[in-house]
């Protein structure tokens, strides 16, 4: 590992009697932008801490080479109170290759699109916990790093700016872990999956629909073994139970033999969740309904003149830009807020479930299992069945252990997934849903996903997590400002691509629509020659490179490839494509002023 940035040798920890990883080897190669992803509490942010140096590990070794620049953005920043997001920004170290002015377009760039512009000014205790770790992150991505730990990077923004930073962090040649729940953003940053799975390390060279075929092929595997273990262990079990007592060399090389046989046919698995659903309240024929609704606060409009009628089991997402008013338009539905004019009808026999980002309160020292118990005993289940307290708890993976812990122990993201528990086991015939999937593991957003698709109820859910809302909504409401609320009938991706079509229209439609005195005017700069037949050789050289990238995209999110080779490859060709529109998309805009000016 002659280019490695970072290597890893036998790496232990454990705290207490519970073993996050057990003797696990691997390096992080300059320019290799890889995703870590296990289960809550199986040790991915105390890695990365052992990384850093903010916990030491039990054994192994942890080595950086001598030109690392490394820099890490935890799920929670340590920020000086005192200190102002001007002084902590603007303390980043500038990169030798660029000039003072290259420097101060890109955090221009970085803090305008994090909308961090207009805090430069403000103390960081002034700030939100989101804005906080929004202020580190925009810190680490202008500093002078070629190595960047990465824990949830996409927790707390909207889906702009996980699309920009997407964009962003492709194109930089940089070497990347980070820790992320958001499937869409790990495929399109990421060409390699580390997995940290029952105290040991996998890796896989691919996208997450190839890591998923991948691990599925690796525990049937491990379950085959398994299987022969046991069958095998029992015709050992009967020799040790009648050995004799005189042990040679072989016999002891038997026993030894038997004690790691012994160990494998114990092995545990998780085996996968059955298909839950819980019964919801009948629901009559009137569900929900707003007529021309308006609400506004110091003149900025939130929704304006809004009309929908909601319809039975109909799965709703809702998408636009943090502040833009979709928290205000929740509230409005739950009648926790009433309009400045029109009117919210809700159905009698509906009871709602919302889960808001405010979270839940609860005594310090109430046990999580009497919490849930406070809410019901037993989970009616919509087969006729039920189901205990702690089974759910453990279907939602709380262990027996974090079960009668008591609450004020619990992490801030237990703490969240504790709340939506207590507001999915009350039955709810109308589930509103305020960015549920901040502080979740991929695994539990898949059993989320799951439990969402087969509910019956009305479901209305906003999130930035792109690939959840694709999974579950059958069309979106889009916040696109000044109250304006547009119905989308379809996914969040088909919606992206239809605007960025449209967008591109536009502009081409404006440009044709200019008055030709406009276009001929001789106050600016004639193109030269040269000039147009750049313009022209870049128009089709950024048709090309979109077409090839939605190419690749499709046969990488389509799963039919699985040559493990060809897929790594179409992965570092999309980044080559990404850094290279991004250049010549520049360009391109610069030429158009003079050609079309």
């Amino acid at each position: 590992m002659a280019d490695a940035l970072l290597t890893v040798e036998n790496l232990t920890k454990s705290f207490g009697d519970k073993m996050l990883f057990d003797n696990i080897s691997f390096g992080i190669n300059a320019g290799q932008k890889t995703a870590l992803i296990a289960r809550n509490g199986y040790g991915k942010s105390t890695l990365l801490n052992i990384l850093t140096g903010k916990t030491l590990q039990d054994s192994g070794k942890v080595t950086f080479r001598g030109d690392v620049r490394m820099a890490y953005l935890p799920q929670q920043p340590e920020l000086l109170p005192h200190q102002t997001v001007r002084s902590f920004v603007y303390s980043a170290q500038r990169p030798e290759h660029e000039d003072e002015w290259t420097f101060e377009q890109r955090i221009e760039e970085i803090l305008s699109r994090l909308k961090l512009d207009d805090k430069l000014d403000q103390q960081m205790q002034l700030l939100s916990g989101g804005e906080q770790k929004k202020v580190a992150l925009s810190r680490i991505l202008i500093d002078d790093t070629n190595l960047l730990l990465l824990d949830e990077p996409t927790n707390h923004l909207d889906i702009q700016m996980i699309e920009w930073l997407e964009e962003f962090l492709s194109r930089q040649k940089l070497a990347i872990l980070m820790v992320t729940h958001d499937r869409y953003f790990l495929d399109h940053v990421c060409q390699d999956i580390y997995e940290i799975d029952n105290s040991r390390l996998y890796h896989y060279r691919g996208n997450y629909d190839y890591y998923l075929r991948k691990k599925a092929e690796r525990e049937y595997n491990e379950r085959v073994e398994v299987e022969k273990a046991k069958s095998l262990y029992r015709t050992e079990l009967d020799w040790m139970r009648r050995m004799p007592q005189a042990r040679g060399t072989k016999a002891q090389a038997r026993i030894d033999a038997f004690y790691e046989l012994e160990e494998k046919a114990h092995t545990r698995f998780d085996d996968t969740r059955p298909q839950l659903t819980v019964k919801t309240e009948r629901i009559g024929g009137k569900i929900l309904e707003m007529y021309n609704v308006t609400k506004s606060y110091d003149g900025v409009k939130m929704v304006d003149d809004f009309s929908y009628v909601f319809k039975k089991g109909e799965k709703i997402g809702i998408v636009g830009p943090n502040g833009i008013g979709k928290s205000t338009f929740l509230n409005l539905l739950t009648e926790q807020l009433r309009p400045d004019s029109g009117r919210v009808i809700v159905g009698q026999t509906i009871q709602f479930g919302f889960y808001t980002q405010g979270g839940m309160t609860a005594r310090p020292d109430m046990r999580v299992i009497d919490i849930v118990k406070e809410v019901a005993e037993r989970i009616e289940l919509d087969n006729g069945k039920d189901m205990s307290a702690h089974q759910f708890l453990s279907y939602f993976g709380f262990d027996d252990m974090t079960q009668y812990n008591y609450f004020e122990n619990l992490s801030g993201g237990e703490r969240r997934r504790l709340y939506l528990l207590k507001v999915l086991m009350a039955n709810p015939n109308f589930l509103i849903l305020d960015e549920p999937t901040n502080d979740l593991d991929i695994y539990t957003l898949e059993i989320l996903e799951q439990f969402l698709k087969d509910y019956k109820g009305c479901l209305v859910i906003v999130s930035h997590d792109r690939c959840f809302m694709d999974h579950i909504v059958d069309h979106i409401f889009v916040f696109e400002g000044e109250g304006k609320i547009r119905d989308y009938h379809s996914n969040y991706t088909d919606y992206l691509a239809a605007r960025n079509a449209q967008r591109r229209s536009e502009s081409l439609q404006k440009r044709e629509e200019k008055p030709k005195y406009e276009r001929t005017r001789t106050d600016k700069p004639r193109a030269t020659y040269k000039q147009q037949k750049e313009y022209e050789a870049l128009t089709t050289e950024i048709d090309a490179l979109n077409q090839e990238k939605q190419q690749l995209e499709s046969l990488l999110s389509s799963g039919a490839e699985t040559d493990v080779d060809k897929l790594t490859t179409a992965s570092h060709r999309i980044g080559e494509i990404i850094a290279a529109l991004d250049e010549k998309e520049l360009r391109w805009l610069e030429l158009d002023e003079v050609v079309n000016g």
